[in-house]
């Protein structure tokens, strides 16, 4: 067709890979709303993860908690898959956080718990609520320039969504690991050396 060339795409699904090999992974609040903007709420999804890194081998090499979602470099180092500990990890803090959001001192409660209350009604595999959007969009990351990359998207998402000037400056990061800042009361990570 006078050197036209189609390209057929095919419909993907994002799929978790080989558990060992690190995944970018992100998942997000339903609606993508502003869920999570109280720091005590971002600490309850830090010892979530605490918990499946000292109990469930889960290996996160970079990490930055937004408002809205949450993105992580993970792999693991047992014989749960990641698959498994990333649904575990969502149910626990879909729970946890919902429990913490329905306190009178919270001024978005009745919208918040209104929203989780419709998409758990929209999806016939929730019973009640739904916090967290579906799917992880995992992505297996096969090489140095890979994780580098994604890296730095998670490092620079505080800078991009001007919250501060500098990747390291953000609490709920790994940028800080990074950077060399050492705190025993943050996510422990796994440092890639480049």
């Amino acid at each position: 067709m006078n050197g036209v060339v189609f390209c057929h795409s095919m419909a993907t699904r994002y799929r978790f890979g080989d558990s060992t090999i690190p995944h970018f992974i992100t998942y997000s609040v339903v609606q993508w709303a502003d869920a999570l903007s109280r720091p005590a709420y971002k600490d309850i999804i830090v010892q979530s993860l605490r918990y499946c890194i000292q109990e469930k081998g889960l290996v996160v090499y970079g990490y930055v908690i937004m408002s809205n979602h949450v993105h992580l470099i993970a792999s693991t180092t047992s014989s749960i898959p990641l698959q498994d500990i990333m649904r575990d990890h969502k149910k626990f803090t879909s729970r946890t956080l919902s429990k913490a959001i329905d306190q009178p001192t919270e001024s978005r409660r009745n919208w918040l718990l209104w929203l989780f209350r419709s998409a758990g009604e929209a999806n016939s595999n929730n019973t009640q609520f739904q916090f967290w959007q579906q799917d992880n969009h995992p992505i297996e990351l096969q090489d140095n320039a890979m994780l580098l990359q994604k890296l730095n998207y998670i490092h620079n998402n505080p800078v991009t969504a001007g919250i501060v000037y500098q990747p390291e400056h953000y609490v709920y990061s790994s940028a800080m690991d990074y950077a060399g800042v050492k705190d025993a009361n943050r996510l422990p990570v796994v440092l890639i050396d480049f």
